[in-house]
């Protein structure tokens, strides 16, 4: 299927993009601080994945981050939609009638929305509660269509294994159906707690914890689209 060849490539690039979007703002902020017109935007001595010292909209949002961030995520953005449409054709191809293919593009499509309105208001400021809650909302749904439309997918693939049997390397299914697994479960755990207002919970300090989380979290969800690019076996 020419499909297959297509979300294989296009699977990778969701990978690498981003990561090397969010990484090189990450070293541009810590490193090059001569670049940064505001010195007040620079940061020092950080591995957020661990420690949690900075989030990723603090070290994307200033000028000249921005300018790598934006475009990244709005071409991930773009990618994105493309991933779940040709999945849908795949699914459509192996069953026309399968009852989550609509789930599937629906969540999909919805998390690209979601990351392309969020890249878009990254950085413009509004001292206004409603402003910060809008932002958060659109960063959760980002997570929750992601993480919903994975799942859908797994479930899917995962239904239909008989027919897949010539396409599929089923060791790295597997892996991604453990990965998606924690994915779930870390955001059902996580997501009460961070979307509290503040970073007090019960006298303990939440700000490196949702920090180091989100790094982490991140890497969890586009590591998704690298194991899909192991998963499907090359088509000749």
């Amino acid at each position: 299927m020419e499909q297959i060849k297509k979300v294989r490539s296009i699977s990778i690039w969701i990978f690498i993009v981003p990561f090397l979007a969010v990484n090189a703002c990450l070293i541009l902020i810590t490193q090059f601080h001569e670049l940064f017109p505001n010195q007040e935007d620079i940061i020092h001595n950080t591995f957020p994945y661990i420690d949690g010292g900075a989030s990723i909209s603090r070290t994307a949002r200033p000028y000249p981050s921005w300018l790598i961030f934006k475009p990244s995520m709005f071409f991930t953005s773009y990618l994105l939609v493309k991933y779940w449409l040709y999945n849908k054709q795949i699914v459509l191809f192996l069953n026309e009638n399968h009852k989550n293919i609509k789930k599937i593009v629906f969540f999909g499509i919805a998390s690209a929305i979601a990351l392309t309105v969020h890249s878009i208001f990254l950085g413009i400021k509004f001292d206004n509660d409603f402003y910060k809650l809008f932002r958060r909302i659109i960063m959760l749904s980002f997570i929750i269509f992601e993480i919903v439309a994975q799942a859908y997918l797994v479930a899917t693939l995962y239904s239909m294994k008989e027919k897949l049997v010539d396409y599929i390397n089923f060791y790295v299914l597997r892996l991604k159906l453990f990965l998606v697994s924690i994915l779930i479960i870390v955001a059902v755990i996580s997501i009460p707690i961070v979307s509290l207002p503040g970073n007090d919970f019960f006298g303990f300090n939440l700000k490196f914890f949702k920090h180091a989380l989100e790094w982490d979290y991140f890497i969890g969800v586009i590591s998704f689209y690298l194991l899909t690019f192991f998963m499907w076996k090359k088509i000749k």
